[in-house]
């Protein structure tokens, strides 16, 4: 009866440490199941991206999920799905919005040394809860038969009279120059900020309309002699498919404002690890992965913005548009100061 019991005793044991381990494997399968994958909320649009998402997938085993969207769209989204968001990261354009993203509690801070020291200061948040991927500087497209380059100089100096009826731009709802406006306010201050959006709308063409590619397109129509505009639509429209397009580029120049002060106002695309996300060591893997110098030199090559690795060589027309000092104001401000750009644009009556 004793060696009965015995080996019923044993074999419960037995089923029982079969059935942990059993659970443990099970476990350790799904766990490594989860780590294959990061997903991916994004606000770029472009296709060169997707072959950076490839070449990470190919080269680290994990899947790249990617949901495309407005950058609004996403935060919303972020917001309504709570903590049983999927998100693991979130890309968009302009520190504006990703400072956005972060007050509404969307991001969290990460510990990433690679992300420390690759990404220039000036061009990641204070708490480490964004990192900038690439950089576009907002310059002064000029038409080449009604100006000389030797005309201009500043941001500010746009204001002057003899600007008047000549300067198109973009609505005050565009978080481009919402950015522009929140670099004047924090280098300025505000007096000088609010003189500058009144001069601005004062010296405007026509009301603002349309993206930065059709600021250009206008200049070259003769509808104003200066446009406000991103670099780096400059570098798409003159290898456009559109001959037109092409023909527009190549008929405009391009100046980098306040050179002999603070420089030219950046901006950026950025990354920041989700709140909530479910696969965070993926996600800063694979941030880490879009500053690494395969995908850097794509962002470059393909997009034609500027690269934030120096030893990643810009496109051929990237550099033919010459070297120039950046404005090294850290883009925390953009996000801390937009609420008063929006205010002085509405003030100053900039549609």
């Amino acid at each position: 009866m004793k060696k009965i019991l015995i080996a019923v005793v044993t074999f419960s044991l037995l089923t029982a440490c079969g059935s942990n381990n059993e659970e443990k494997d099970n476990s350790n399968v799904q766990e490594t199941q989860k780590e294959q994958v990061v997903n991916v909320y994004t606000h770029r649009h472009y296709e060169p991206d997707q072959d950076i998402f490839k070449m990470f997938e190919e080269q680290t085993g994990i899947k790249v999920k990617v949901i495309n969207a407005s950058a609004d769209e996403l935060i919303q989204k972020m917001k309504m799905e709570g903590k049983q968001s999927p998100a693991d990261v979130l890309i968009t354009v302009d520190a504006g919005r990703l400072s956005r993203a972060k007050d509404q509690g969307l991001l969290q801070s990460i510990q990433s040394e690679i992300l420390e020291k690759t990404v220039p200061s000036h061009l990641q948040d204070v708490d480490n809860q964004w990192f900038g991927l690439t950089k576009r500087a907002r310059i002064i497209a000029y038409s080449l038969d009604r100006v000389k380059p030797e005309e201009l100089s500043t941001y500010e100096e746009l204001v002057s009279n003899k600007w008047k009826g000549k300067i198109l731009v973009r609505s005050s709802s565009n978080i481009y120059n919402q950015s522009l406006m929140a670099s004047i306010i924090a280098n300025d201050g505000e007096e000088i900020a609010k003189k500058w959006a009144k001069g601005i709308v004062a010296n405007m063409a026509r009301s603002p309309k349309g993206s930065d590619r059709d600021q250009v397109k206008a200049v070259v129509a003769g509808e104003g002699d200066l446009a406000i505009v991103n670099s780096y639509y400059i570098g798409k429209m003159l290898n456009s498919p559109d001959a037109e397009e092409v023909a527009t580029a190549k008929k405009i120049g391009l100046f980098f404002p306040n050179q002999e002060g603070r420089g030219t106002h950046i901006n950026v695309s950025g990354a920041g690890v989700a709140k909530y996300a479910p696969n965070k060591e993926n996600a800063i893997r694979f941030i880490e992965f879009l500053v690494s110098q395969d995908a850097q030199q794509i962002f470059t090559d393909a997009n034609y913005e500027y690269p934030i690795l120096e030893s990643v060589a810009p496109t051929n027309d990237i550099k033919a548009w010459g070297d120039f000092k950046e404005d090294t104001l850290g883009l925390n401000k953009l996000g801390e100061n937009n609420k008063k750009a929006v205010l002085i644009f509405d003030e100053a009556g900039w549609k």
